[in-house]
């Protein structure tokens, strides 16, 4: 009996990769599928429009804060007590010292000035305020 699967005796030696392929194709694409999902800011805030160059997408902090006051630095919330703390944090850790600040269009401008002071005050080397281009 000579044929390609040689005889019923002979132990199988070759590794079939299809179902390793497979499940490898299947994760590459769940993968792709949820990606986005992680860069998703944690606060939705509605971004004032303006006519600016796009921002360096660098090392940076982005401080959120939507039309509440609720505030979060990069993906945690925080309360204005905390902020001083996980900011001092976040800018040793980071070696550009590079601050977002993605205020609501309808924030209390007065909250917006305490953030930025509170930044400059810990050692922000750049400060920019997050926008929508407008069209």
């Amino acid at each position: 009996m000579g044929g390609a699967g040689g005889s019923a005796d002979e132990p199988i030696t070759a590794i079939n990769v299809t179902p390793l392929v497979d499940v490898c194709l299947v994760l590459v694409i769940i993968f792709m599928v949820t990606a986005p999902l992680f860069s998703q800011p944690i606060m939705q805030v509605e971004l004032p429009k303006a006519i600016t160059d796009e921002g360096e997408s660098s090392e940076n902090i982005t401080i959120t804060i939507d039309e509440d006051e609720n505030l979060a630095v990069d993906a945690k919330e925080v309360t204005l007590e905390e902020l001083k703390p996980e900011l001092t944090l976040k800018l040793q850790q980071s070696s550009e010292k590079f601050v977002i600040i993605r205020a609501d269009k309808l924030t209390n401008h007065g909250i917006v000035l305490k953030v930025l002071d509170l930044a400059k005050e810990l050692g922000a080397n750049k400060m920019v305020f997050a926008t929508e281009h407008k069209k």
